[in-house]
């Protein structure tokens, strides 16, 4: 029997924002393929979805690589299920001088934030447009940064990649928009209240505070609420940040 799921690619530690989105999209009843490079990390991830009654599996997968990405729509297929909505959230972040930037760096930035996401749309709209007829909802939703908007500096590849990134959402969002897939980009503009800061940056994070950052939950609702409008008023970027976030 087919059933209605969601695809969230780039998840990480249960404290991050792919999980979060992992939990929202399977507490409002979708099937959720929980993909990412940790099998550990998936599995963690999974289980506690499993164990508050939800259905969750999931996927090891390099979003860079294009075998990689066949075979995770396969298991999506062999499933028999119906992606309804499918998350790029994968990503990384860099600070370092221009001059100081071995090119190999830079270009597996861009390998992550804009490659993978283009070898993880075809595969994911062809999917859908061949699944159409079953689907109620048809949205992939991308996460963007701060950095897709302008660059600072420091950040050259992460701005140059995230940047890409939100001009090939514009481009897809033209040519399938009209077929009823819904695309929009997400602007988190500021500090995410998870792992990587509050773990790996913990001096940071206490100056923030929790005022000082985004909600976990708050932005996986916010996701949720743009794949449930209405076709007659499609949202295409939305950009989020805490209330004492300057901008």
């Amino acid at each position: 029997m087919s059933k209605a799921s969601a695809l969230v690619m780039g998840v990480g530690p249960r404290q991050g924002l792919g999980a979060a989105l992992c939990r929202k999209f399977a507490r409002e009843g979708l099937f959720v393929y929980v993909c990412g490079r940790s099998k550990e990390k998936l599995e963690y991830v999974c289980t506690e979805i499993i164990e508050e009654g939800y259905n969750a599996t999931p996927i090891v997968a390099d979003l860079t690589d294009k075998d990689d990405i066949d075979q995770m729509t396969e298991i999506i297929v062999e499933n028999e299920s119906i992606i309804e909505l499918a998350v790029y959230n994968a990503g990384n972040n860099r600070m370092e001088s221009f001059l100081d930037m071995k090119p190999e760096i830079f270009e597996g930035m861009w390998r992550i934030l804009c490659y993978g996401a283009f070898l993880s749309s075809q595969s994911i709209l062809r999917l859908m447009l061949d699944q159409k007829e079953d689907a109620s909802k048809q949205s992939i939703f991308y996460t963007g940064a701060s950095g897709s908007m302008r660059g600072k500096a420091m950040f050259s590849s992460f701005a140059s990649g995230k940047g890409a990134m939100r001009l090939m959402c514009q481009s897809i969002a033209k040519e399938f928009g009209p077929k009823g897939i819904h695309i929009a980009h997400f602007i988190i503009d500021g500090v995410i209240n998870g792992d990587k800061v509050v773990k790996g940056f913990p001096e940071f994070a206490g100056k923030l505070g929790e005022e000082g950052m985004l909600n976990l939950d708050a932005i996986a609702q916010t996701y949720w609420s743009i794949h449930q409008q209405d076709k007659s008023a499609w949202t295409h970027e939305v950009d989020l940040r805490p209330n004492i976030e300057p901008f």
